[in-house]
């Protein structure tokens, strides 16, 4: 053979390792974002796999050795070993016997051989031993790993055409934040989920947000060195018509985000939920009640005290709307109002939870303003009953009064509910405006206030104890 052909032949050699080492960054990656901080990350490799033991290359950041397993049922994973980016104490000991350049100062530089790290021994040009570094070393490329690197050993019951792998990785984060503009009895609301990656590095994958109630009992464990975090910035996306899809996992919902994301350690990134939707919007001005939700009242204060009036409000999503029908992940919803010049002002933010397709989205934006509540209790009276039985504890039954006087100083009348809550037997005995039951616990009180003025209920409760 020639000495031409043997140079193209190890040219060739040369070219196809290169291309076995870079399998790896052609890689088609999917990850699944959990609110805790979980990943599941999935990467398709388009190396084939032969029959047997196989060994492959991963440089993903956040890998978690311990979790590693393929999604392929005919293949197994045997073995796994994470080395991690190169520090200056790693890179040295893989540079032991070779001759690096150290800098001792700007324009002096001076070449030692590498004879152990630990202690420190340099050998000079001139044959001398340096129990110290000479200076700030000079390392090759070859002997610094510039990401994680995992080598993992697999085994195919049959040949495949790609090598797929999964793992749960740890270091990212996504929240879901919602804008409700207030218009009247509608409301227009957007919705949006964030993505922070605080370890996971992707140039390019598809990513899904998994909302949901997902048991874990294994503690978080993220390798990689310790590094300053990045200065967060926003990753505005291009406009486009596409939006998140979602379906049902098992007992979680998944959202599809459009698109591929570069996830960047440090780099918070936003996308739509859904698109602008119209939904019907209530208001409700709650006083909330006195009686503890379960056990032995005591008696309140028989001093006048202000009481908080709470603003309420609830969008309405009727089945068969596009708005309705979709899952919302829990998230904060902010409130928005315009002014008189047509500028929206935040005038609440609530945090909601999970919701399912058709139920209201309803929250506490705050606390009323120009409604205001004042609460006294007029009468507390306790009563010794028999006993229910032989063998049984004696009772005691609690009456006790109350009056709540509304102040409205707007310019329009209100209407403010009065609701109390308690668990077990207890009653509405008298009240200067009908009761309405609720629920087995919680009844309330409509109560109108006219503009610029006042409006007064009282009420008596019995509780057997």
């Amino acid at each position: 053979m020639s000495r031409s052909s043997v140079v193209s032949v190890q040219r060739s050699v040369c070219a196809a390792a290169l291309v076995l080492l870079a399998a790896p960054l052609a890689a088609q990656t999917s990850v699944s974002i959990y609110r805790d901080g979980r990943a599941v990350v999935r990467q398709s490799l388009p190396q084939a796999l032969q029959r047997g033991q196989n060994r492959v290359t991963l440089r993903i950041e956040g890998l978690d050795p311990a979790t590693l397993f393929s999604p392929d049922t005919a293949v197994t994973v045997v073995s796994a070993t994470l080395r991690l980016p190169s520090a200056e104490q790693d890179a040295l000991a893989r540079a032991v016997g070779q001759t690096l350049t150290f800098v001792r100062a700007k324009g002096d530089t001076v070449r030692a051989t590498v004879v152990r790290v630990d202690p420190p021994q340099y050998r000079l040009s001139d044959g001398r031993l340096l129990l110290g570094r000479p200076g700030e070393p000079l390392f090759p490329a070859e002997l610094v790993r510039t990401t994680p690197e995992a080598t993992v050993v697999l085994a195919a019951a049959r040949s495949r055409p790609r090598t797929d792998l999964a793992f749960v990785g740890q270091g990212a984060t996504w929240e879901a934040v919602y804008q409700v503009a207030l218009l009247g009895r509608t409301a227009s609301v957007t919705g949006a989920a964030t993505v922070t990656s605080q370890a996971l590095r992707m140039d390019s994958a598809e990513v899904q947000l998994v909302a949901g109630s997902v048991a874990r009992t294994r503690a978080a464990r993220v390798y990689r060195p310790e590094a300053p975090m990045m200065e967060a910035m926003v990753q505005e996306q291009a406009q486009r018509a596409d939006f998140a899809a979602a379906e049902t996992v098992g007992e979680t919902h998944v959202y599809q985000l459009a698109g591929r994301l570069a996830l960047e350690p440090g780099v918070p990134v936003t996308t739509a939920l859904f698109p602008r939707a119209s939904a019907p919007v209530t208001q409700e001005l709650v006083v909330p009640g006195a009686l503890p939700w379960r056990g032995y009242y005591g008696g309140g204060q028989t001093e006048p005290n202000q009481v908080p009036v709470q603003v309420w409000y609830t969008v309405r999503r009727a089945r068969g709307t596009a708005f309705g029908d979709r899952p919302l992940p829990a998230g904060t919803v902010q409130l928005y109002q315009p002014d008189s010049a047509g500028r929206v002002q935040l005038v609440g933010e609530a945090a909601i939870g999970h919701t399912a397709p058709g139920r209201d989205v309803r929250m506490q934006s705050g606390d009323a303003f120009d409604v205001t509540a004042e609460r006294v209790q007029t009468d507390y009276r306790v009563e010794q009953l028999q006993p229910a039985g032989r063998g049984r504890p004696a009772r005691q039954r609690v009456t006790a009064a109350f009056r709540v006087t509304v102040t409205n100083a707007k310019a329009e009348a209100v209407t403010v509910d009065v609701r109390e809550m308690r668990y077990g037997e207890w009653r509405i005995v008298e009240s200067s405006v009908p009761p309405e039951k609720l629920s087995a616990f919680e009844t309330r009180f409509r109560l109108p206030a006219p503009a610029g003025g006042e409006a007064t209920l009282t009420y008596t409760v019995q509780m057997d104890n």
